[in-house]
């Protein structure tokens, strides 16, 4: 049987122990990223506002060329100019969204706030033998090769970051085969809940997990540990970081599951219908905002959009006019039957919705 093989960059992300000279030369560099960030994006901001003038990436660089050349900016020398240098091509894309109306204007990075990563292209990492080495260190990192990269793969792009639980982690982009799945048949729908997390066509309910709610009193109780410490102080850093080990956790466990889900879904069906949900709108209902929000709607169908992708699998997605809304419809009385991914999947015709549809909408 032929089955269909695509190339995808794909990223695998390994948790590392840095040695304490490696951990000051990573703080030193995503302290450089951020700073050349922020004065690229002031620079920028600066040029349109009294000049109405676009700046382009070969512009910024020229610029981090005159800042590393500066008495008071010289300190980005002692770092890789690798991720600086990428720090400025991702703000060109961010700009190029805006510009489309795709997204808000760039916002400038916190040290307390924004994710600390930087990225190293092939020029500035070696990668031999389950061995990474990244420029301006000293030897290699300490990495968990929890599984093995792909046979041949040659990571193109390094990632390191450091979250706010304090866990070190090193992603590498590969370009890989993957081979499509055997075609089949079947059609499933899927509808999205809180109670269930997802009610299928075939009838089947999956529970939600609900792992913020488990959680909810340990989280609850770090949190308030931390609001007694004062601000500044050591023990705040101390309780800060027990909050976010318990939010990771949370993060790790939802993951994990909806990875275990989605995965499911593709295998064994050709076609997956789901909702177009609008989940912003949907959770200024203040009742249900941290249900919808435990629920992560928008991941699972990010997993399923580039799953499917990947394995030769149909993602249909339902226009919202389809569902019933609690706002009137002007092309459809209010209340008026509609048709669930699990009718579409099934080819059935449309239900009315009940009443508690439509209340908690």
């Amino acid at each position: 049987m032929f089955y269909m093989v695509k190339m995808v960059k794909r990223a695998y992300k390994y948790r590392f122990y840095p040695t304490p000279e490696q951990a000051a030369e990573l703080s030193r560099t995503f302290g450089c990223v951020r700073k050349v960030c922020n004065l690229a994006l002031e620079a920028r901001t600066t040029a349109w506002d009294q000049r109405r003038e676009r700046v382009t990436y070969l512009q910024s660089a020229a610029l981090l060329t005159g800042w590393k050349r500066s008495g008071d900016l010289g300190y980005l020398n002692e770092v890789s100019s690798v991720p600086l240098q990428q720090a400025l091509r991702h703000l060109q894309p961010a700009f190029a969204r805006f510009w489309l109306k795709q997204a808000r204007y760039p916002k400038f990075k916190s040290r307390k706030k924004s994710r600390a990563s930087a990225e190293y292209t092939r020029s500035a990492f070696r990668y031999r033998d389950g061995q990474l080495h990244l420029a301006k260190m000293t030897g290699p990192l300490s990495v968990v090769w929890s599984r093995p990269l792909p046979d041949g793969a040659a990571p193109s792009t390094v990632t390191v970051s450091l979250d706010p639980a304090g866990r070190w982690f090193v992603s590498l982009l590969c370009q890989c085969a993957v081979e499509s799945l055997p075609a089949g048949t079947s059609v499933v729908g899927v509808d999205a809940g809180i109670t269930s997390l997802v009610t299928l066509s075939t009838g089947e309910k999956i529970p939600s997990p609900r792992h913020e709610k488990r959680d909810r009193a340990r989280l609850a109780r770090a949190q308030r540990r931390m609001a007694r410490t004062q601000q500044g102080s050591a023990n705040r850093d101390k309780a800060r970081l027990k909050v976010a080990r318990v939010h990771a956790r949370i993060a790790d466990q939802r993951r994990d599951f909806l990875h275990k889900l989605t995965t499911r879904l593709v295998r064994d069906n050709q076609a997956v219908v789901i909702e177009d949900l609008s989940v912003r709108n949907m959770t200024r209902n203040h009742h249900l905002a941290r249900a919808i929000s435990d629920a992560a709607w928008r991941q699972m169908r990010t997993m399923l959009e580039y799953k499917c992708e990947w394995y030769g699998r149909d993602l249909v997605v339902t226009f919202r006019a389809e569902r019933s809304q609690r706002e009137h419809h002007p092309s459809r009385p209010y209340g008026s039957p509609r048709r669930t991914p699990g009718d579409l999947a099934r080819g059935t015709p449309a239900v009315a919705p009940s009443s508690m549809w439509i209340r908690t909408l």
